[in-house]
């Protein structure tokens, strides 16, 4: 019983994290990519 409750909260957990570290690393990715490209040339 108690086994199959902390089976699901572990789920929640890791959904819960996926969910809130995606924005983050779609931030990184993004502001990596913009860096990235306007490193090569000066304006």
């Amino acid at each position: 019983m108690f086994r199959a409750i902390a089976d699901v909260l572990r789920q929640i957990g890791g959904a819960v994290a996926t969910v809130v570290t995606l924005p983050f690393r779609a931030l990184a990715r993004l502001f990596g990519g913009a860096s990235s490209a306007t490193r090569g040339r000066r304006v």
